[in-house]
Protein backbone atom coordinates (compact mmCIF):
# COMPACT_ATOMS: atom_id res chain seq x y z
CA UNK A 1 0.00 0.00 0.00
CA UNK A 2 1.19 3.47 -0.85
CA UNK A 3 1.63 6.10 2.19
CA UNK A 4 -0.05 9.34 1.04
CA UNK A 5 2.41 12.70 0.75
CA UNK A 6 2.34 15.73 2.71
CA UNK A 7 0.31 16.82 0.80
CA UNK A 8 -2.41 14.70 0.47
CA UNK A 9 -2.09 14.33 4.25
CA UNK A 10 -2.71 17.95 4.40
CA UNK A 11 -5.68 18.35 2.13
CA UNK A 12 -7.63 15.71 4.28
CA UNK A 13 -7.18 17.77 7.33
CA UNK A 14 -8.36 20.88 5.78
CA UNK A 15 -11.78 18.57 4.75
CA UNK A 16 -12.11 17.30 7.92
CA UNK A 17 -12.11 20.95 10.04
CA UNK A 18 -14.26 22.29 7.50
CA UNK A 19 -16.92 19.26 7.86
CA UNK A 20 -16.78 19.87 12.03
CA UNK A 21 -17.17 23.81 11.02
CA UNK A 22 -20.18 23.27 9.18
CA UNK A 23 -21.87 20.56 11.88
CA UNK A 24 -21.40 23.38 14.53
CA UNK A 25 -22.45 25.96 12.31
CA UNK A 26 -25.41 23.87 11.35
CA UNK A 27 -26.37 23.15 15.25
CA UNK A 28 -25.66 26.94 15.89
CA UNK A 29 -28.40 27.70 13.54
CA UNK A 30 -30.78 25.23 14.51
CA UNK A 31 -30.96 26.55 18.40
CA UNK A 32 -31.32 29.95 16.90
CA UNK A 33 -34.34 28.86 14.82
CA UNK A 34 -35.98 27.75 17.92
CA UNK A 35 -38.63 31.00 18.28
CA UNK A 36 -39.37 32.98 21.51
CA UNK A 37 -42.94 33.11 22.85
CA UNK A 38 -44.33 34.78 26.21
CA UNK A 39 -47.21 33.18 27.37
CA UNK A 40 -50.38 33.70 30.06
CA UNK A 41 -50.89 30.90 32.30
CA UNK A 42 -54.98 30.94 32.48
CA UNK A 43 -56.38 30.75 36.06
CA UNK A 44 -59.91 30.71 36.67
CA UNK A 45 -61.75 34.15 38.18
CA UNK A 46 -64.92 34.93 39.70
CA UNK A 47 -66.75 37.72 37.34
CA UNK A 48 -69.79 39.87 37.27
CA UNK A 49 -71.58 39.75 33.40
CA UNK A 50 -72.91 42.67 32.80
CA UNK A 51 -74.32 44.34 29.71
CA UNK A 52 -75.00 48.65 29.04
CA UNK A 53 -77.87 49.79 27.46
CA UNK A 54 -78.68 52.76 26.34
CA UNK A 55 -82.40 54.88 27.90
CA UNK A 56 -84.59 57.84 28.70
CA UNK A 57 -85.00 59.01 32.34
CA UNK A 58 -89.37 59.25 33.39
CA UNK A 59 -90.86 60.71 36.01
CA UNK A 60 -92.10 57.34 38.74
CA UNK A 61 -95.48 59.48 39.07
CA UNK A 62 -97.13 62.39 37.06
CA UNK A 63 -100.56 63.84 36.55
CA UNK A 64 -101.68 66.33 34.71
CA UNK A 65 -103.57 69.27 35.73
CA UNK A 66 -106.78 69.57 34.01
CA UNK A 67 -109.85 71.69 34.70
CA UNK A 68 -113.32 70.06 35.61
CA UNK A 69 -115.94 72.79 35.05
CA UNK A 70 -115.99 76.04 33.17
CA UNK A 71 -115.01 79.39 34.21
CA UNK A 72 -112.82 82.01 34.78
CA UNK A 73 -109.51 81.65 36.15
CA UNK A 74 -109.09 83.59 39.75
CA UNK A 75 -106.18 82.72 40.94
CA UNK A 76 -102.96 80.69 40.28
CA UNK A 77 -101.41 80.03 44.20
CA UNK A 78 -98.96 78.26 43.61
CA UNK A 79 -94.93 79.23 42.23
CA UNK A 80 -93.78 77.24 39.26
CA UNK A 81 -90.62 74.76 39.62
CA UNK A 82 -91.47 74.51 43.48
CA UNK A 83 -92.69 71.29 45.23
CA UNK A 84 -96.56 71.02 45.95
CA UNK A 85 -98.11 68.14 48.26
CA UNK A 86 -101.13 66.67 47.73
CA UNK A 87 -104.44 68.34 47.76
CA UNK A 88 -102.54 71.49 48.40
CA UNK A 89 -104.40 74.37 46.11
CA UNK A 90 -103.42 75.48 42.66
CA UNK A 91 -105.68 77.21 41.00
CA UNK A 92 -109.29 78.98 41.83
CA UNK A 93 -111.84 79.35 39.60
CA UNK A 94 -114.91 82.07 39.87
CA UNK A 95 -117.07 79.86 42.36
CA UNK A 96 -120.28 82.36 41.90
CA UNK A 97 -122.44 80.30 39.72
CA UNK A 98 -121.66 76.93 40.90
CA UNK A 99 -122.08 77.99 44.54
CA UNK A 100 -125.93 79.81 43.41
CA UNK A 101 -126.51 76.17 41.47
CA UNK A 102 -125.57 74.55 45.12
CA UNK A 103 -127.50 76.66 46.69
CA UNK A 104 -130.62 76.12 44.09
CA UNK A 105 -130.22 72.82 44.69
CA UNK A 106 -130.22 72.82 48.42
CA UNK A 107 -132.99 74.78 48.72
CA UNK A 108 -135.77 72.38 46.87
CA UNK A 109 -134.06 69.43 48.58
CA UNK A 110 -135.27 71.61 51.58
CA UNK A 111 -138.14 72.10 50.31
CA UNK A 112 -139.33 68.29 49.31
CA UNK A 113 -137.98 67.29 52.40
CA UNK A 114 -140.12 69.78 54.21
CA UNK A 115 -143.08 68.20 52.70
CA UNK A 116 -142.22 64.14 53.16
CA UNK A 117 -143.11 64.09 56.60
CA UNK A 118 -147.01 65.04 55.92
CA UNK A 119 -147.78 63.10 53.35
CA UNK A 120 -145.95 60.18 55.17
CA UNK A 121 -148.49 60.72 58.22
CA UNK A 122 -151.40 61.23 55.73
CA UNK A 123 -150.60 57.65 54.58
CA UNK A 124 -149.95 56.07 57.77
CA UNK A 125 -153.08 57.10 58.86
CA UNK A 126 -155.19 56.18 55.37
CA UNK A 127 -153.67 52.63 56.17
CA UNK A 128 -154.96 52.43 59.73
CA UNK A 129 -158.43 53.45 58.39
CA UNK A 130 -158.40 50.74 55.81
CA UNK A 131 -157.69 48.23 58.17
CA UNK A 132 -161.35 49.17 59.39
CA UNK A 133 -162.97 50.05 56.33
CA UNK A 134 -163.16 53.44 57.27
CA UNK A 135 -161.66 54.76 53.96
CA UNK A 136 -162.12 52.66 50.33
CA UNK A 137 -158.85 51.08 49.08
CA UNK A 138 -158.79 53.58 46.59
CA UNK A 139 -158.15 56.63 48.91
CA UNK A 140 -155.49 54.79 50.65
CA UNK A 141 -153.74 54.03 46.90
CA UNK A 142 -154.10 57.51 46.21
CA UNK A 143 -152.17 58.61 49.36
CA UNK A 144 -149.65 55.45 49.88
CA UNK A 145 -148.48 56.70 45.75
CA UNK A 146 -148.20 59.96 46.90
CA UNK A 147 -145.44 59.42 49.58
CA UNK A 148 -143.54 57.20 47.29
CA UNK A 149 -143.60 60.03 44.99
CA UNK A 150 -142.16 63.25 47.27
CA UNK A 151 -139.60 60.03 48.50
CA UNK A 152 -138.55 59.61 45.14
CA UNK A 153 -138.77 63.64 44.41
CA UNK A 154 -136.32 64.01 47.54
CA UNK A 155 -133.53 61.36 46.28
CA UNK A 156 -133.60 62.79 43.23
CA UNK A 157 -133.21 66.66 44.94
CA UNK A 158 -130.90 64.88 47.06
CA UNK A 159 -128.66 63.77 43.86
CA UNK A 160 -129.09 67.40 42.30
CA UNK A 161 -127.88 69.44 45.78
CA UNK A 162 -124.39 66.55 45.49
CA UNK A 163 -123.65 67.17 41.78
CA UNK A 164 -123.81 71.04 42.26
CA UNK A 165 -121.87 70.40 45.90
CA UNK A 166 -119.43 68.43 43.70
CA UNK A 167 -118.94 71.01 40.92
CA UNK A 168 -118.44 74.35 43.34
CA UNK A 169 -115.45 71.75 44.85
CA UNK A 170 -114.05 71.21 41.30
CA UNK A 171 -113.64 75.30 40.89
CA UNK A 172 -111.00 74.60 43.97
CA UNK A 173 -108.49 72.98 41.46
CA UNK A 174 -105.74 71.22 44.24
CA UNK A 175 -102.53 68.72 43.33
CA UNK A 176 -103.43 65.07 42.89
CA UNK A 177 -100.12 64.05 44.30
CA UNK A 178 -97.30 65.44 45.66
CA UNK A 179 -94.17 66.66 43.76
CA UNK A 180 -92.33 69.28 41.85
CA UNK A 181 -94.87 71.43 39.43
CA UNK A 182 -93.87 72.44 36.16
CA UNK A 183 -95.03 75.57 34.34
CA UNK A 184 -98.21 76.81 34.31
CA UNK A 185 -99.96 77.05 30.85
CA UNK A 186 -102.48 79.65 32.18
CA UNK A 187 -102.65 82.69 34.09
CA UNK A 188 -105.93 84.49 36.15
CA UNK A 189 -108.29 85.56 33.71
CA UNK A 190 -108.51 83.16 31.39
CA UNK A 191 -111.29 80.59 30.77
CA UNK A 192 -110.90 77.41 31.61
CA UNK A 193 -113.15 74.39 29.98
CA UNK A 194 -113.77 71.39 31.21
CA UNK A 195 -111.26 68.39 30.13
CA UNK A 196 -109.85 70.57 27.58
CA UNK A 197 -106.88 69.22 26.06
CA UNK A 198 -104.14 71.19 27.37
CA UNK A 199 -103.26 71.02 30.48
CA UNK A 200 -102.92 73.80 33.42
CA UNK A 201 -99.90 72.36 34.67
CA UNK A 202 -98.03 69.21 35.12
CA UNK A 203 -96.81 67.20 38.87
CA UNK A 204 -94.24 64.78 38.21
CA UNK A 205 -92.90 63.14 41.25
CA UNK A 206 -89.11 62.74 41.51
CA UNK A 207 -88.00 61.29 44.78
CA UNK A 208 -87.67 57.93 42.46
CA UNK A 209 -86.86 57.59 38.53
CA UNK A 210 -87.80 55.15 35.97
CA UNK A 211 -85.08 54.30 33.58
CA UNK A 212 -86.31 52.50 29.61
CA UNK A 213 -83.99 50.83 28.05
CA UNK A 214 -84.75 48.70 24.67
CA UNK A 215 -83.09 45.25 24.68
CA UNK A 216 -82.20 42.80 22.06
CA UNK A 217 -84.13 39.61 22.20
CA UNK A 218 -81.43 37.72 21.12
CA UNK A 219 -79.30 38.79 24.52
CA UNK A 220 -82.35 37.71 26.54
CA UNK A 221 -82.36 34.22 24.67
CA UNK A 222 -78.62 34.11 25.23
CA UNK A 223 -78.62 34.93 29.11
CA UNK A 224 -81.39 32.44 29.58
CA UNK A 225 -79.58 29.76 27.68
CA UNK A 226 -75.98 30.42 29.72
CA UNK A 227 -78.45 30.71 33.00
CA UNK A 228 -79.82 27.13 31.56
CA UNK A 229 -76.29 25.35 31.22
CA UNK A 230 -75.23 26.80 34.42
CA UNK A 231 -72.35 29.17 33.03
CA UNK A 232 -73.69 31.88 34.64
CA UNK A 233 -75.76 31.95 38.01
CA UNK A 234 -78.36 34.51 39.28
CA UNK A 235 -81.11 35.93 36.74
CA UNK A 236 -81.57 38.98 35.21
CA UNK A 237 -85.13 39.71 36.59
CA UNK A 238 -83.63 40.21 40.01
CA UNK A 239 -80.66 42.21 38.43
CA UNK A 240 -79.02 45.40 40.29
CA UNK A 241 -78.37 48.56 38.23
CA UNK A 242 -75.48 51.05 37.75
CA UNK A 243 -76.45 54.44 35.90
CA UNK A 244 -74.07 56.45 34.24
CA UNK A 245 -74.96 59.98 33.52
CA UNK A 246 -75.01 62.04 29.82
CA UNK A 247 -71.54 63.19 30.43
CA UNK A 248 -70.18 59.47 31.58
CA UNK A 249 -70.10 60.03 35.18
CA UNK A 250 -71.62 57.07 37.42
CA UNK A 251 -74.46 57.85 39.50
CA UNK A 252 -74.04 57.12 42.86
CA UNK A 253 -77.33 55.47 43.12
CA UNK A 254 -77.99 51.80 42.93
CA UNK A 255 -81.12 51.00 41.24
CA UNK A 256 -83.43 47.45 40.40
CA UNK A 257 -84.15 45.69 37.44
CA UNK A 258 -88.15 46.31 37.87
CA UNK A 259 -89.43 44.13 34.93
CA UNK A 260 -89.48 43.47 31.16
CA UNK A 261 -91.62 43.85 28.87
CA UNK A 262 -93.52 40.83 27.26
CA UNK A 263 -93.80 41.81 23.84
CA UNK A 264 -90.84 42.30 21.06
CA UNK A 265 -91.23 45.40 19.14
CA UNK A 266 -91.21 43.64 15.48
CA UNK A 267 -89.81 46.86 14.06
CA UNK A 268 -86.60 46.52 16.18
CA UNK A 269 -86.16 43.24 17.99
CA UNK A 270 -85.80 44.58 21.20
CA UNK A 271 -87.59 45.02 23.93
CA UNK A 272 -88.16 47.68 26.93
CA UNK A 273 -86.48 46.82 30.30
CA UNK A 274 -87.97 49.02 33.11
CA UNK A 275 -85.37 50.00 36.41
CA UNK A 276 -86.17 52.12 39.10
CA UNK A 277 -83.75 54.12 41.04
CA UNK A 278 -83.98 56.47 44.35
CA UNK A 279 -83.44 60.24 43.49
CA UNK A 280 -83.17 62.24 46.58
CA UNK A 281 -81.30 64.49 45.39
CA UNK A 282 -83.56 64.90 42.25
CA UNK A 283 -80.00 64.88 40.25
CA UNK A 284 -81.97 62.64 37.27
CA UNK A 285 -85.09 64.45 35.48
CA UNK A 286 -87.34 63.43 33.03
CA UNK A 287 -85.98 62.78 29.53
CA UNK A 288 -82.73 62.61 30.65
CA UNK A 289 -80.40 60.13 28.49
CA UNK A 290 -78.38 57.51 31.04
CA UNK A 291 -76.82 54.30 30.37
CA UNK A 292 -77.70 51.84 32.20
CA UNK A 293 -75.54 48.70 33.31
CA UNK A 294 -77.11 45.89 34.17
CA UNK A 295 -75.43 42.76 36.10
CA UNK A 296 -76.57 39.98 33.98
CA UNK A 297 -75.28 37.28 36.66
CA UNK A 298 -72.07 35.82 37.82
CA UNK A 299 -69.49 33.02 36.41
CA UNK A 300 -67.84 31.51 39.21
CA UNK A 301 -65.19 29.99 37.09
CA UNK A 302 -64.47 32.73 34.85
CA UNK A 303 -61.98 31.97 31.94
CA UNK A 304 -60.42 35.53 30.35
CA UNK A 305 -57.68 35.81 27.95
CA UNK A 306 -55.84 38.59 26.83
CA UNK A 307 -57.17 40.12 23.64
CA UNK A 308 -53.91 40.33 21.66
CA UNK A 309 -53.94 35.81 22.42
CA UNK A 310 -56.80 35.66 20.54
CA UNK A 311 -57.08 35.95 16.22
CA UNK A 312 -59.36 34.59 13.56
CA UNK A 313 -58.62 32.02 11.20
CA UNK A 314 -60.15 32.32 7.59
CA UNK A 315 -63.57 31.04 8.04
CA UNK A 316 -63.75 34.38 11.18
CA UNK A 317 -63.44 31.39 14.21
CA UNK A 318 -61.88 32.52 16.96
CA UNK A 319 -58.35 30.66 17.66
CA UNK A 320 -55.57 30.96 20.31
CA UNK A 321 -52.12 28.98 20.53
CA UNK A 322 -51.49 27.39 23.42
CA UNK A 323 -48.06 25.54 24.48
CA UNK A 324 -48.43 21.85 25.64
CA UNK A 325 -46.81 19.50 27.81
CA UNK A 326 -44.34 18.91 25.45
CA UNK A 327 -43.25 22.66 24.21
CA UNK A 328 -44.65 22.64 20.95
CA UNK A 329 -47.38 24.84 19.85
CA UNK A 330 -51.48 23.49 19.86
CA UNK A 331 -54.16 25.64 17.77
CA UNK A 332 -57.34 25.80 19.78
CA UNK A 333 -60.80 27.08 18.58
CA UNK A 334 -62.33 28.93 20.93
CA UNK A 335 -65.97 30.02 21.42
CA UNK A 336 -65.85 33.84 22.89
CA UNK A 337 -68.71 35.49 24.41
CA UNK A 338 -67.83 39.06 25.29
CA UNK A 339 -65.26 41.10 25.71
CA UNK A 340 -64.80 42.20 29.62
CA UNK A 341 -61.74 45.13 29.41
CA UNK A 342 -59.19 44.00 27.60
CA UNK A 343 -59.66 40.62 27.68
CA UNK A 344 -62.55 37.71 26.44
CA UNK A 345 -64.51 35.84 28.19
CA UNK A 346 -63.94 32.33 27.07
CA UNK A 347 -66.79 29.54 27.05
CA UNK A 348 -65.41 26.83 25.70
CA UNK A 349 -61.96 26.13 24.05
CA UNK A 350 -59.72 26.27 27.00
CA UNK A 351 -59.45 25.49 30.24
CA UNK A 352 -57.57 26.61 33.88
CA UNK A 353 -53.68 26.12 33.43
CA UNK A 354 -53.61 26.05 29.94
CA UNK A 355 -50.19 28.56 28.71
CA UNK A 356 -51.80 31.30 25.89
CA UNK A 357 -49.11 32.72 23.74
CA UNK A 358 -49.72 36.59 23.35
CA UNK A 359 -46.02 37.54 22.25
CA UNK A 360 -44.60 35.95 19.05
CA UNK A 361 -47.61 34.84 17.17
CA UNK A 362 -46.11 35.92 14.27
CA UNK A 363 -43.12 33.21 14.50
CA UNK A 364 -44.94 30.10 14.99
CA UNK A 365 -46.63 27.89 13.47
CA UNK A 366 -49.22 24.68 14.68
CA UNK A 367 -46.68 21.85 16.06
CA UNK A 368 -43.76 23.68 16.18
CA UNK A 369 -41.51 23.37 19.55
CA UNK A 370 -41.30 27.36 20.98
CA UNK A 371 -39.29 28.67 23.43
CA UNK A 372 -41.09 30.63 26.37
CA UNK A 373 -39.59 33.69 28.14
CA UNK A 374 -40.94 36.19 29.86
CA UNK A 375 -43.66 38.65 28.71
CA UNK A 376 -41.70 41.88 26.93
CA UNK A 377 -38.46 40.49 26.94
CA UNK A 378 -36.02 40.98 24.54
CA UNK A 379 -34.81 38.87 22.15
CA UNK A 380 -31.81 36.94 22.93
CA UNK A 381 -28.26 38.36 21.08
CA UNK A 382 -26.83 35.93 18.40
CA UNK A 383 -23.94 34.64 19.20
Amino acid sequence: MRTPTRGELLSIAVVLVAGGLTIGCGKKDQAKATPEVSVVTLQPERVAITFELPGRTSAFLMAEVHPQVNGIVQKRLFTEGSEVKEGELLYQIDPRPYQAAYDSAAAALARAEANLPAVRKRAERFKELLAVNAVGQQDYDDAAGALKQVEAEVQALKASAESARINLGYTRITAPISGRIGKSSVTPGALATAYQGPAFTTIQQLSQVYVDSPQSSATLLGIQRNLAANRIKGSAEQAKVKLLLEDGTPYPQTGILKFSDVTVDPSTGSQILRMVFPNPRQVLLPGMYVRAIVEEGVVEQAILVPQQGVTRDPKGNAIAMVVDGAGKVEQRTLKVDRAIGPKWLVMEGLRAGDQVIVEGLQKIRPGAAVKIVPQGAKPAAAK
